[in-house]
């Protein structure tokens, strides 16, 4: 009685399907919103600390290991300007990221279903914390590690003084490599989430991804054993949380007839 209550209930989703021009101007105005936050999350960091002031804050690890009095160089005749500019708007992603991100949520939401709503909106939020984890982890651990062991390899003929230019480029592959490496959980959670992989077969894929990890590493870190350490180790113990966190996960945002069909019939 009840499997034929099930069926002949209606889709909670029905007569929510909107025209495509409707899809479209619910996409302009979220993009104009996620327009507006950058445009917001620029100007409060243009004001403090400043373009100057994020320069010196992304600069402190590798001048920490420059001798005593020592800055970055500007090489390009326009870096001066568009360095500290590049700075600015990187940073700002960074602080609008929540924002980017639950406008992200607001387009899709209407589309899902309740139960879908309850894991959607959770991995957002975990997803932006595990990216900033990873990019603090880069700015108060990686760098200082890595260009202290660089540094040990410098001959005494030899002033290292790097150009700035190159040193945003560098730091900014860093963050977008661990920010991306730290999402591991979520990518775990998904895949058995939609039944793609099981539990066990995770497990017994462990050593494997082991290896793939220290590859990915070599792939996407400077060729220095610091750095390929630093992202190879996280993305491994991420792994291990994702397949804790992928049990819990998958039980709590079953569908009410995957649930239905768990419990144990009358």
């Amino acid at each position: 009685m009840a499997d034929s209550t099930d069926k002949n209930k209606e889709d909670e989703l029905a007569g929510t399907e909107q025209p495509f021009v409707a899809h479209l101007m619910e996409l302009r105005d979220r993009l104009l919103y996620c327009v507006y936050g950058l445009a917001v999350a620029a100007a409060l960091l243009a004001f403090w600390p400043g373009p100057a002031g994020l320069i010196d804050l992304i600069a402190m690890p590798i001048r920490a290991h420059m001798p005593e009095g020592a800055k970055l160089i500007a090489v390009g005749v326009f870096s001066p300007f568009f360095v500290p500019l590049k700075v600015l708007g990187m940073t700002a992603v960074l602080l609008a990221l929540p924002w980017l991100m639950y406008q992200i949520w607001m387009f899709v939401a209407p589309g899902l279903y309740s139960h879908e709503k309850k894991f959607a909106l959770p991995l957002i939020l975990f997803g932006s914390l595990l990216a900033y984890a990873g990019i603090a982890f880069v700015q108060f651990f990686v760098l200082d590690k890595m260009f202290g062991f660089i540094q040990k390899f410098t001959p005494p003929s030899v002033n290292a003084t790097p150009d700035i230019s190159s040193y945003v480029e560098a730091i900014l592959s860093l963050y977008i490599a661990f920010g991306c490496a730290f999402q591991v959980p979520i990518v775990v959670m998904l895949l058995v989430r939609f039944e793609l992989v099981t539990i066990e077969k995770l497990r017994s894929f462990r050593g494997y991804f082991i290896v793939l990890s220290f590859v990915v590493a070599a792939v996407l870190t400077p060729p220095d054993v610091v750095s390929q350490l630093a992202l190879a180790i996280p993305m491994c113990l991420l792994y291990e949380v994702g397949i804790i966190a992928a049990r819990y996960f998958v039980k709590h945002s079953a569908a009410p007839a995957e649930e239905g069909a768990d419990s144990p019939q009358s």
